[in-house]
């Protein structure tokens, strides 16, 4: 009897050992899912070619979004529905990171008002996991810029605000709902003017054309981080200024 106790002991701890190493790669492999490094070689450059690839391999794929100084740095896609990349890459593989993805509910081109992109909050920044930082007023101070990348175009992204919120927030998570009126938008932008935690007075024009990074926050159940942008068209005029800033 105790030699089979202790066979029995000796497996279960065998278990442990193997699920423990399983947990450890399971792990490993999920973090480097999530970072940009995997999708570097699509990045838009001045040669658009490694970006032309990527969406002939998914044509769910329609942009690129940076954020400068950070590890936001991804394709973009829009599935038909707001599931369908939570749990799934560009490729169209299943990967627990997921993927960035546009609300189903705004126009593949960004022409919306409103526009409302998704990520992960990865622990190791990865995917959305950034935007979190940007609760933090040193770090929102530091990080003002970004760009998203068009097959037709370019736009700078000049953040301005960065709030904390839920998932039943319906003023933020319906998009749709922004574009019909001046009057809506208007109201929209005064909303995460007095609700945003980190905000800046760029002391340009609202040009009627914002986007939201939206994540989970780890700390409240259902409680959402939202990096809000506004988006301008970087033409050869503009180029020198916005790169500078």
């Amino acid at each position: 009897m105790n030699g089979i106790l202790d066979y029995g002991l000796l497996l279960l701890l065998l278990l442990g050992l193997v699920y423990g190493c399983y947990a450890l790669w399971d792990s490993q492999n999920l973090a480097e899912e999530a970072t940009s490094e995997q999708y570097a070689i699509y990045k838009p450059q001045e040669d658009t070619l490694g970006f032309q690839e990527l969406q002939s391999m998914n044509s769910d794929v329609i942009a690129w979004i940076t954020v400068y100084d950070t590890p936001i740095d991804y394709p973009v896609v829009q599935g038909k529905d707001d599931m369908e990349y939570i749990n799934k890459d560009v490729y169209g593989e299943f990967s627990l990171s997921g993927s960035i993805f546009l609300s189903c509910m705004n126009k593949k081109d960004f022409s919306d008002n409103y526009n409302l992109v998704y990520g992960h909050h990865m622990a190791n920044g990865g995917m959305f996991g950034d935007v979190v930082s940007f609760t933090e007023k040193s770090y929102f101070d530091k990080h003002k810029t970004g760009e998203l990348y068009l097959p037709d175009k370019t736009m700078h992204i000049d953040l301005f605000a960065c709030m904390k919120t839920s998932a039943s927030d319906s003023k933020v998570y319906n998009p749709q709902n922004i574009s019909k009126t001046s009057e809506s938008f208007k109201s929209f932008l005064d909303y995460v003017r007095e609700a945003a935690i980190c905000y800046r007075d760029s002391g340009r024009q609202d040009t009627g054309q914002i986007i939201g990074l939206s994540t989970c926050s780890e700390a409240v159940t259902n409680g959402r981080v939202i990096l809000f942008g506004r988006l301008s068209e970087i033409t050869k005029s503009n180029q020198k200024q916005k790169k500078a800033e």
